[in-house]
């Protein structure tokens, strides 16, 4: 289980390293971004394995992710954009989009709209806890300025 854990976070990392890299994120900031996606995904695969909902797992997983973000770009002086985006992409639904399409056209309405309902309700949690992550004072964050 341990094992399986590690593996999925460093499998995080390399997929946000490579978003980062395809995105054109500035080099020197590439490892911080895969330790952002990284944090992001452990809390979510962690909380997810300790039985709790998927959707508010994603909420704290986003919420870690904004948070870690927001360190990062106090520590690195670089926009908070360049850790959240590339961090985030683990976190985005898109096998759920991709699977309420797909059983939009081979398997009736029933479980598209419940693939569908559950990939917003996923994508409305990552949104709140971006919202949550920025409503905390930037006082907070000043410790972490070089």
């Amino acid at each position: 289980m341990i094992l399986q854990i590690v593996l999925q976070v460093a499998a995080a990392m390399v997929a946000t390293l490579a978003f980062s890299i395809l995105f054109s994120a500035p080099v020197n900031h590439l490892l911080f971004c895969s330790i952002v996606g990284g944090v992001a995904w452990f809390v979510n695969i962690g909380l997810i394995s300790l039985g709790v909902n998927i959707i508010f797992a994603c909420f704290a997983a986003t919420l870690a992710l904004t948070i870690c973000a927001r360190i990062f770009s106090y520590w690195r002086r670089a926009p908070v954009t360049v850790f959240l985006l590339a961090g985030i992409f683990s976190l985005v639904p898109g096998a759920g989009i991709y699977y309420t399409a797909y059983y939009a056209f081979s398997s009736g309405f029933s479980r598209a709209f419940d693939k569908g309902l559950e990939t917003l309700m996923l994508a409305g949690a990552i949104v709140v806890g971006i919202l949550f992550g920025f409503a905390l004072p930037k006082k907070l964050f000043h410790i972490f300025s070089k």
